[in-house]
């Protein structure tokens, strides 16, 4: 079934649009006739992937997710150029490290991306996809990390964390204000192979076998909307769907069980949840499931 949002001829709102899973959904919403405007922070990388997109309908737009009145008035050019917006997917990110504590400047551009960038993409967009009456879509950039919360970069898991409870919270109002006129989801990228975690990669870069590709992730956004899921979780080439699902469990235990914050890298835990989730990851052999990487964009 068909969202209605992503009809030909509708618009789409796309950030972080000029590489990665951004430039991967551009392609995808753009496949289905879709005109889209892409909104980055880097101007040769936008010129450099607009240039990939010959024929395209496209409408680039370079500005900053984290200000918040650059974002009110590229929102403005968008519906003047092109319309009213059906579709809005806050994708931008970066993971600028951040511990607990210290590096508050970090933290501060890591937030400001990562959970206001969302929030303002919402601010700016969805008041008059509401007013407007017509059928919408919002697609949040999520992240495992928001979820299990792994030790290594906590700016990253708590902008990804408040990345959830934001999109949660808007599915809920949305419902209550325009029943599933416009829905919204929550896209949770397995290990994906994208600059954000090949820093540095290029057209000549070869994928390794583990992580999945940005086109994957968008195929399976746009086949999870269209299926009316909530919580769009993407494996990869290591970790099953089985593994995700143990490892959330795991984590939401530790509260319900007593357990040690963190405890699948607590020493006298971690060889525990190793062993009891071996079973739930059949598809690589080069698979550690208590390993630290729960999977970026």
């Amino acid at each position: 079934m068909s969202h209605p949002a992503l009809a030909s001829g509708h618009v789409a709102v796309v950030t972080g649009a000029a590489q990665g899973i951004g430039l991967a959904i551009v392609r995808a919403l753009a496949a289905r006739g879709l005109t889209v405007a892409m909104i980055d922070a880097n101007a040769r990388q936008m010129s450099d992937a607009v240039a990939t997109l010959p024929g395209v309908s496209l409408l680039p737009v370079v500005v900053d997710v984290a200000d918040e009145g650059a974002m009110m008035d590229a929102a403005q050019r968008i519906r003047r150029d092109l319309g009213p917006v059906h579709v809005l997917v806050n994708n931008a990110g970066v993971t600028t490290r951040g511990g607990p504590w210290g590096g508050v400047d970090a933290w501060r551009r890591n937030m400001g991306i990562n959970l206001f960038g969302v929030l303002q993409g919402q601010a700016a967009f969805l008041p008059d996809m509401i007013e407007a009456g017509l059928p919408g879509l919002v697609v949040n950039l999520g992240s495992k990390e928001g979820i299990t919360t792994p030790p290594g970069n906590a700016a990253y898991s708590v902008a990804k964390a408040g990345v959830k409870v934001l999109t949660e919270q808007t599915a809920h109002e949305l419902r209550q204000i325009c029943g599933d006129r416009i829905t919204a989801h929550l896209l949770v990228p397995g290990y994906t192979f994208t600059p954000m975690n090949f820093p540095g990669m290029s057209d000549e870069t070869a994928k390794p076998p583990a992580p999945w590709t940005a086109d994957q992730v968008a195929a399976a956004m746009i086949d999870a909307v269209e299926s009316g899921r909530f919580y769009i979780l993407c494996p990869d080439n290591e970790v099953t769907p089985e593994l995700d699902a143990k490892r959330i469990a795991w984590a939401a235990g530790d509260m319900i069980e007593g357990r040690p914050a963190l405890s699948r890298w607590h020493p006298d835990f971690a060889a525990h949840f190793t062993e009891s989730a071996s079973a739930y990851n059949q598809k690589q052999s080069y698979c550690d499931p208590a390993q630290n990487r729960e999977g970026r964009k």
